[in-house]
């Protein structure tokens, strides 16, 4: 299920478009539901908040945007984005997210749209770390 893309395939942000409700606001969360790994689960890429109609740029972003990273040897990761209603650039405090327990925190309701791609270890991953001080 999904595309199979590379780290190096989305190391920027990919395009995301819905169809919104005027004066609505929305939430994306990108999460990778198998990081660090699939007994010790979910890391978050990506969390804007307050995004009018479907324009990110114009959200608060809690969490910029960092692409996929899965470990050397661990597989295919799923990279799960989802759009609800409704700046942490370093990796620390990301592991142990739990997109659930945010969605019910912050009373946002059920998902209106979602997406979702694999990706597993390339030449980038080392790149990627290094950026995040790994």
């Amino acid at each position: 299920l999904g595309n199979e893309l590379t780290p190096t395939q989305v190391k920027s942000p990919q395009k995301l478009t819905w169809d919104s409700e005027p004066g609505a606001l929305y939430t994306v969360i990108l999460t990778d539901p198998d990081a660090p790994s699939r007994g010790n689960r979910e890391w978050h890429h990506w969390l804007i908040v307050n995004v009018p109609g479907n324009d990110i740029n114009k959200g608060d972003v809690l969490a910029e945007y960092i692409g996929a990273g899965p470990p050397k040897g661990t597989g295919l990761h799923r990279y799960d984005t989802e759009h609800g209603h409704l700046t942490n650039r370093s990796g620390d405090g990301r592991g142990g997210f739990k997109t659930a327990k945010f969605v019910e925190k912050h009373k946002l309701g059920t998902p209106i749209a979602g997406n979702f791609f694999q990706a597993e270890w390339d030449d980038y991953v080392p790149i990627l770390y290094k950026q995040l001080g790994g």
